[in-house]
């Protein structure tokens, strides 16, 4: 059975579409993009505050379905400016910390209400 997770510690969805989908131990993160939870303030300018709003959103739905960021398998970053990569790689690997997951980056000419970045994630859950 299908799973849907839902947290407010993450920005709702604004479509048809779940922030997040589980089956058996698997957890599909939508893409995430920087939007603060809550207040629903959108996160413009410099890319790196951008990339940290984004990678806590994807944290608080991470550990709403029982897992956490060491757990994730694969992440797709949508980037509307490969130049601006080297800046979110630092952001992202801080995040990850030792952590490596498989990863695609994609660069695409625009995003939703002008952001640079989008994070989708597959992970699972905990053990235990």
């Amino acid at each position: 059975m299908i799973e849907t997770i839902f947290t407010d510690e993450a920005p709702g969805p604004a479509g048809h579409y779940s922030q997040a989908v589980v089956w058996n131990d698997l957890i599909f993160i939508s893409g995430q993009l920087p939007v603060v939870p809550g207040t629903g303030e959108k996160i413009l300018g410099d890319v790196e505050k951008q990339t940290l709003q984004v990678l806590s959103n994807v944290d608080a739905i991470l550990q709403e379905a029982g897992s956490s960021r060491q757990q994730v398998l694969k992440t797709t970053v949508y980037i509307s400016d490969i130049s601006l990569w080297n800046k979110v790689n630092e952001v992202y690997a801080a995040f990850f910390d030792g952590h490596k997951p498989a990863r695609a980056v994609v660069p695409t000419k625009d995003l939703h209400f002008g952001f640079k970045i989008e994070i989708e994630a597959i992970a699972i859950k905990k053990a235990g």
